[in-house]
């Protein structure tokens, strides 16, 4: 009898076990206890009880159920942990979700607190966006939700703001420790004053601020929106791709991380951490300065604005210490309204703390901007910045200090600080020095580069001339060394070469006729290629076919050379030898022209009747060897 109850108490837990576990839903006459899930339908979060790192206490949460590492993204109970696995959830009679620290359910240790009429049965379901929904059952009105009430987590959905109807606040705030989920010390919330921005703080004091609202719009796989309206003004954000697993957390050490989840590697990987860097710590140069994030391994990363100056010199120019900020150079209240004062602009910056700036209007022209701030004594800086849900430009102002500008931000916009008349001036002079001195620098560049360019020219002309003149010393020279000549143009002239010496037949030829019998020496005419240039089939006007032989500039052949060959080939007279025709010594490249021979040359000849007699003597070789072996 014991076995038969045992084993049924057995029976009836497990199905227990699988009925809460195969569904996403908590209904008024079910109850989770610690062991049990609820899994939503996707399979993408799931609802129980655990306990963080180290600890020994239970705690109601939600976390990724597809992470191999538990990962939680919100929790009930994060103030008041349950000592032990006895906790239970469930939907009391009026509709909210209770959980309880044991299972007889006399002591609640968290609850929904619906103040709202409930007229029907409630049904809780966890969402594949990670939100539980506590909802009326036929109407499915929504009575409760855990993304009304995050903790240190942002997932895609979940919107960071205020709710103007209601006035519910949603805000993240870290854990205490790694171990220990009870609220910490730091708090990510928006500021709605002015124009809306989300600050970091740690306790009372602000940390870390955002671009305030509205951003400007960008392609990404994460989509962060900024939404400012009457009735909502909320920060969230979508993915492009749904099987993308990401989150935004508050890290208890005060760390704002936005992370994707690499299953290949097993772990969180960060693809945005801040705060990280000196100049996005909030108001890093005090008041009335700017910070200049890639002055951080060059020199002091903070300056004044146009027209201020540090309040404590030795402060921002001996100890490195920015904190007390900048004070106006000129104190006189009269000399910034009416006395011909001005706008400096500062392009892509990080624009103030918008809690000490109004919206002077929502649709107005950067000019028409400009006049409502110069108009307004206590106007500081103004800035025209596009509002796409309106398609308009609004002109935003500041009045007081202008706290937190860091320089050169993607996303950023452009300031115009107001200024005196004297800083105009200083600054108009420093100007017009910078263009002096750059005028200055130009002129000296293209001095310098013009006077090399002169000497360059008159080097190349003079290096041409002087070989001009030594090719013209080598044609003289040439006609001395081979002869008295005249001009053949059409037909082949005999001429005697020399004084003492009597040549055959060699003709000179001018370079119109080396081109025209050539086609301009046409790659098409190229017969081959020697040790000192080029060798052309052409074809004289009288239609006979030569061979000419083009000496290359580049040939180490010289005068002596040139001579030699003319007068040695001159003198040799064979039928299979190659016949000289004549010359030609224009310009830069001396040819000698030959006769052509059509039977290719004599080692071609040559070569083929070794191969015939080699052939003849192999077939007659073979068979006087096979009639050997056969006789």
């Amino acid at each position: 009898m014991g076995f038969e109850k045992l084993f049924l108490q057995s029976f009836l837990f497990i199905l227990h076990l699988v009925f809460c576990s195969s569904k996403d839903t908590l209904t008024i006459n079910q109850t989770i206890q610690d062991g049990d899930l609820i899994i939503s339908k996707g399979n993408s979060f799931a609802l129980g009880f655990f306990s963080p790192a180290s600890s020994k206490f239970r705690y109601l949460g939600i976390w990724f159920n597809q992470v191999k590492l538990q990962t939680v993204v919100w929790i009930a109970n994060r103030n008041n942990p349950i000592n032990g696995s006895s906790g239970v959830l469930s939907i009391d009679p009026y509709g909210n979700l209770v959980l309880h620290s044991n299972q007889d359910m006399r002591f609640s240790v968290w609850s929904t607190n619906i103040t709202m009429k409930v007229t029907d049965t409630c049904v809780a379901q966890l969402l594949d966006s990670g939100n539980l929904v506590l909802f009326e059952d036929r109407s499915k009105t929504i009575l409760w939700q855990s993304f009304d009430y995050p903790t240190d987590t942002h997932l895609p959905g979940l919107k960071i703001g205020l709710n103007q109807r209601t006035g519910l606040s949603r805000s993240l705030s870290s854990w205490r420790s790694q171990d220990d989920p009870a609220t910490g010390d730091y708090l990510v919330e928006i500021d709605p004053t002015g124009s809306p921005q989300v600050f970091l703080s740690k306790g009372t004091t602000r940390y870390w601020r955002s671009m305030p609202w509205p951003l400007k719009g960008y392609a990404d796989s994460v989509n962060f929106t900024f939404i400012n309206n009457e009735y909502e003004i909320f920060t969230s954000f979508s993915i492009i791709d749904a099987s993308v697993i990401t989150r935004v957390v508050l890290d208890y050490s005060g760390a704002i991380l936005h992370q994707i989840w690499h299953e290949k590697d097993g772990e969180w990987k960060n693809c945005w951490s801040g705060p990280k860097y000196q100049c996005d710590t909030y108001a890093h140069c005090g008041t009335n300065a700017k910070c200049n994030p890639h002055r951080l391994n060059l020199r002091f990363e903070c300056d004044c604005l146009p027209g201020y100056e540090p309040k404590s010199p030795r402060d921002w120019n001996i100890l490195k210490d920015a904190s007390g900020g900048c004070v106006r150079k000129r104190l006189e209240s009269s000399s910034l309204c009416g006395s011909g004062e001005g706008f400096v602009k500062l392009e892509d910056v990080k624009v103030p703390d918008t809690s000490v700036a109004v919206w002077v209007a929502m649709n107005m022209s950067p000019i028409d901007c400009e006049k409502e701030c110069k108009r307004n004594c206590s106007c500081t800086a103004y800035a025209s910045i596009d509002i796409l849900e309106s398609g308009t430009t609004g002109c935003l102002a500041w009045f007081g200090g202008l706290i937190d500008v860091v320089e050169f931000v993607d996303e950023g916009y452009d300031l115009y600080v107001r200024v005196d008349s004297l800083e105009l001036a200083e600054i108009k002079r420093q100007s017009m020095g910078f263009l002096e001195r750059k005028d200055t620098q130009a002129i000296l560049v293209v001095s310098v580069v013009s006077a090399w360019f002169i000497i360059i020219i008159f080097a190349y002309l003079w290096h041409k001339r002087k070989k001009r003149r030594e090719r013209n010393k080598w044609n003289e020279s040439l006609l001395h060394k081979i002869g008295d000549s005249y001009y053949h143009k059409e037909t082949i002239v005999a001429n005697e070469v020399g004084d003492s010496m009597s040549y055959p037949h060699i003709a000179f030829f001018d370079m119109g006729m080396m081109l025209a019998a050539t086609n301009n020496f046409s790659p098409s005419n190229k017969l081959g290629q020697g040790g000192f240039g080029l060798v052309y089939k052409g074809q004289l006007s009288n239609g006979q076919e030569v061979a000419i032989k083009k000496l290359s500039k580049s040939s180490r052949q010289g005068i002596e050379e040139f001579k030699n060959e003319v007068m040695l080939i001159a003198k040799l007279q064979h039928k299979n030898l190659v016949k000289l025709l004549g010359c030609c010594i224009q310009g830069e490249e001396p040819m000698l022209v030959y006769e052509y021979m059509p039977n290719k040359s004599l080692d071609s000849l040559l070569f083929a009747a070794i191969c015939h007699q080699s052939t003849w003597f192999s077939e007659n070789f073979q068979k006087n060897l096979i009639s050997s072996v056969l006789g």
